[in-house]
């Protein structure tokens, strides 16, 4: 069966659809009870879509297929073209995605398999979210390392001329923990090479990508990418663009609406990013905290100790680093707040946020120390050497300039609301969950200059009436929202000046 292509000017996010209209010449609309997805084919390129009809004339006619940007993006072939459309066949991958929800272990070929059948759309986002919960019930430490294998030669694979490629990496879950911004142009200033491509948010109010693409291009193809790192020795980019695991990426956009983050699938994630970036040395980031994504000692320990079985597996050399995750790290939470941060600290101004100076000197101290040039215990030192030299600022500086500044965007979210503290005391505990929602709520990242400017921190006093913090939104409907949620469940604990406990 043949049609011409017509380009439908509809967003379907990841998923391919393709529309027919009702009295198509080429299928009767009573066929679509038999199956829900077409092949469509062209010149040996094929894409997969999954079916609606249109009872509109003027949408697509019956000669045409129409398909929605995504799917016409992806086949890539000009309106008009003539197409060959037949039912699409089930993926045998999906019998072994049955096998995972059944509880059964999956080998190898299984993983690889769901892996690519993933990358070439050919799952919907139901079927996606069917095999990350399988995942979620149970995944043996064999198939951890398949997953991440998988993960990882699914996509582009960088090599570099360096014999040294280091990187760093959070885990995530801490509001404003943006020390990769500060960490990438310390190393490179050093003379290590650090090209660093990042996630956008998943469940956060910004991700490094979403916060870099403040003040730089982020969207670099991989040609791009090489150029800024001979001519920086580093980069800030977001690693979707370049295709590195682009199952990641797929998976990473399921994952954000069932607010599913599983250790297992967040280490898969994580090291099938490094070795399709050709990192060599990486250094990961676990805060710990009552309210982060690691809740205590032991689970960091497990989830370290998970890290170190992946990179010794695959020959990547890792140092995980255990921080402190008890609250938000900055004041700015979002990303035009959080460049601002991180602009604050690179050019040493005196009311930067000190934890956000302090824990990226010793992040990148860890990082220097792999330097077999720098003396033991001389990383920090040296850190700081480059950051209070204004060496790191001018690396920064030249990093934006090379990836190309970001135009000119709105300004910081006009719609403000000062979260009051409800009695005298101090501030005992601030929950970065509830944090990060607010900011969410707020319309981080979406809206850049949405978020959150914390006031106060863990220790300091407050009177009643006092502002905790200051929220920040671009659209009266998030603004609403926020101002309602903060007002039921602000996410400052207080007690009292003497240390009993508070409201």
């Amino acid at each position: 069966m043949q049609l011409k292509i017509r380009r439908i000017p509809l967003d379907t996010l990841r998923e391919n659809v393709a529309i027919l209209a009702s009295d198509c010449g080429a299928l009767r609309p009573e066929a679509f009870q038999a199956f829900k997805r077409l092949e469509i084919v062209h010149d040996g390129r094929s894409i997969i879509a999954s079916l609606d009809i249109s009872h509109d004339p003027s949408l697509v006619g019956p000669e045409e297929i129409g398909l929605a940007d995504p799917a016409f993006r992806r086949l890539g072939m000009p309106e008009g073209t003539q197409v060959t459309i037949a039912p699409a066949r089930r993926p045998q991958s999906l019998e072994y995605v049955r096998t995972k929800i059944i509880g059964e272990t999956l080998n190898a070929h299984q993983i690889d398999a769901i892996i690519r059948d993933i990358v070439g759309y050919r799952y919907s986002d139901m079927e996606i979210a069917a095999f990350l919960v399988a995942c979620a019930g149970f995944l043996t430490t064999g198939e951890l390392l398949d997953l991440t294998r998988a993960m990882a030669s699914a996509g582009n694979s960088l090599t570099w001329a360096s014999p040294m490629i280091v990187d760093k990496h959070c885990i995530g879950g801490i509001p404003g923990n943006r020390t990769s911004m500060i960490v990438v142009p310390i190393v490179a200033a050093h003379g290590l090479t650090i090209p660093k491509t990042s996630s956008r948010a998943i469940t956060s109010p910004a991700g490094t990508a979403d916060t870099m693409e403040v003040l730089a291009r982020v969207d670099l193809k991989i040609e791009e990418m090489r150029a800024v790192v001979g001519e920086c020795n580093g980069c800030l980019v977001w690693g979707g663009h370049v295709n590195l695991s682009p199952a990641d990426d797929i998976l990473i956009g399921v994952e954000r609406p069932l607010n599913l983050d599983t250790r297992e699938q967040m280490v898969a994630s994580i090291m099938s990013k490094k070795m399709s970036a050709g990192s060599t040395h990486l250094v990961i980031d676990i805060p710990v905290g009552p309210t982060a994504k690691v809740r205590d000692a032991h689970e960091a320990m497990r989830l370290r100790k998970l890290f170190e079985y992946v990179a010794d597996q695959v020959g990547l050399h890792v140092d995980v680093v255990v921080t402190d995750g008890a609250q938000p790290v900055g004041r700015g939470i979002g990303p035009m707040l959080e460049a601002r941060d991180v602009m604050a600290v690179l050019d040493n101004e005196p009311d930067a946020p000190a934890d956000l100076r302090e824990k990226s000197l010793q992040l990148a101290g860890h990082i220097i120390e792999g330097d077999p040039a720098v003396r033991g215990g001389g990383g920090y030192a040296r850190a700081r050497e480059l950051l209070e030299s204004g060496e790191a600022a001018a690396r920064m500086r030249r990093i934006i300039d090379t990836q190309g500044h970001a135009p000119p965007g709105p300004p910081l979210g006009p719609l403000k609301a000062d979260v009051l503290s409800p009695a005298d005391g101090v501030v005992a505990a601030i929950d970065c969950f509830r944090i990060a929602q607010l900011a969410r709520l707020a319309g981080a990242p979406l809206d850049r200059g949405a978020g959150l400017d914390l006031l106060k921190r863990v220790g300091d006093r407050v009177e009643a009436g006092e502002p905790l913090y200051r929220i920040h939104s671009a659209g009266q409907s998030h603004f609403d929202f926020v101002v309602e949620a903060a007002a039921e469940l602000n996410g400052f604990a207080l007690g009292t000046i003497s240390g009993g406990a508070g409201r």
